[in-house]
């Protein structure tokens, strides 16, 4: 088994340990995309062999991540027909999160944990890891009770949860194009189960749950992660065991006695046995290839590239399993999942108008009088940026696609010493973002969690 990974566990723990330094304080490593940046003055753009390098990189990840995750569903799928007992599988999937996790992060070189308060431990911790364990187990039962083709096109209504639940806990509000999204989405799974052959109400409203489950968990992680700074492969460790010492009674009262006495069990079956390994091993995996995807790409591209992984994995299981599909059935998968993707674009635009918006104000607000009528202090929120346009750092160049979720941060200098500025002593300072720009990180990969 070690000879098997040795490979490609090699390849991952390059994208790992790039992102695996820095601390809460916000000091880390550039994440692998950014590597070709020197860290100096003076730096160019990586050369030909190291961005062919990357693109190689990124990309068999994302093909092992499609083949692991196809794999562990179709697995799960196998297993819950012979041995339908989903708590089980969920304990099992929790035990190789907590058995693994710790020598291979070690071993990565995966930074610490860091200080947590028991107030905020509780607060926060505990009910993600209780979200952690009702999603998994609702999950196992919708692949249990549906078809997986079904169950994923199902999931794909996370974004409307996400929305619905960001309004409702953060009070965040949406665009109209991130709202008119929703549709397709809503179109494609109302159209998929009036379709689908081997419905069942409970595993319908099993997938529901679980997919509102995960949603609660991406609002929740992404606030832990920004205000305690811990790495996400050490938040999905702690989860995963929590989760299991939590619940460890809760599997010995309902699923143990039960477990003990099916036939697999009894007869010593050992090819239920070897799929309940395989399915711990990959599940665990599976978790592991989505947040190094993530830590190298932008969130755009890992949302593009989850997307396809979810086409990809409806499309192996309707293979592999056979299941009955209709032309219609098809088409409602495929509306829903095209939903996804305009989700994802019109958030992605939506994040970057509300990065422009902070730096776009006019020379003119950066006069001598703070509290002057054309004063910014006196429009919108109040608030002043101590930055200057984005034109002063000239014509036609780019900026962060998102100041959170950015593979990598400009550091602020000053306009009378940056050669970019353009500007006399006394000006507001700078952000030197072009093409050529020295990017340094810092921040860790705060906010980018997604549980998969």
């Amino acid at each position: 088994m070690a000879m098997l990974l040795k490979r490609p566990i090699r390849t991952l723990v390059s994208g790992l340990r790039s992102v695996g330094g820095g601390n809460r304080n916000g000091g880390g490593n550039t994440p692998l995309l950014d590597s070709g940046y020197a860290g100096g003055t003076g730096s160019t753009a990586p050369g030909h062999d190291g961005g062919m390098r990357q693109t190689l990189t990124i990309v068999f990840l994302c093909i092992l991540w499609y083949i692991v995750s196809s794999s562990n569903n179709v697995i799960g799928k196998m297993i819950l027909s012979e041995f339908p007992y989903p708590m089980t599988v969920t304990m099992i999937q929790l035990t190789s999160i907590t058995v693994y996790s710790g020598p291979f992060f070690n071993l990565w070189g995966v930074r610490k944990y860091v200080d947590i308060s028991w107030r905020y431990y509780f607060t926060f911790i505990v009910p993600l890891a209780l979200g952690k364990f009702l999603a998994s187990v609702t999950s196992h039962i919708s692949i249990w009770k549906v078809p997986v083709s079904y169950a994923h096109t199902v999931k794909a209504t996370m974004p409307l949860f996400t929305v619905i639940l960001s309004r409702i806990i953060m009070r965040e509000r949406q665009t109209k194009a991130v709202y008119l999204s929703l549709m397709p989405i809503i179109v494609g799974v109302g159209i998929a189960t009036l379709t689908e052959l081997s419905f069942d109400v409970i595993g319908l409203i099993s997938a529901l749950i679980a997919t509102m489950g995960f949603s609660l968990q991406n609002i929740f992680s992404k606030k832990v992660l920004k205000e305690t700074g811990v790495h996400h492969l050490r938040l999905l460790h702690i989860l995963g065991r929590l989760a299991l010492f939590m619940f460890l009674p809760v599997w010995i009262y309902v699923d143990l006695f039960n477990v003990m006495k099916h036939p697999s069990i009894v007869t010593g079956d050992y090819r239920v046995i070897a799929l309940l390994f395989t399915d711990g091993v990959l599940n665990w995996l599976q978790n592991i290839l989505a947040f190094s995807v993530l830590s190298l790409v932008t969130p755009l591209t890992y949302a593009v590239a989850s997307a396809s992984k979810r086409i990809f994995v409806i499309a192996i299981s309707l293979f592999v399993l056979g299941n009955p599909v209709t032309w219609l059935n098809v088409l409602g998968m495929l509306v829903a999942i095209l939903g996804v993707l305009c989700y994802n674009r019109a958030k992605y635009f939506a994040r970057r108008q509300d990065t422009l918006l902070p730096y776009a104000f006019t020379a003119k607000e950066t006069g001598p009088d703070p509290k002057g009528p054309t004063s910014l202090a006196n429009h919108g929120n109040g608030r002043r940026y101590p930055y200057a346009p984005l034109h002063a750092n000239g014509g036609g160049v780019s900026v962060p696609e998102n100041v959170l979720l950015a593979n990598g941060t400009a550091n602020l200098v000053p306009a009378a010493t940056h050669p970019h500025s353009g500007g006399p002593a006394g000006v507001a300072p700078t952000i030197p973002i072009s093409a050529s720009s020295n990017m340094t990180t810092s921040s860790s990969t705060n906010g980018r969690l997604l549980f998969v």
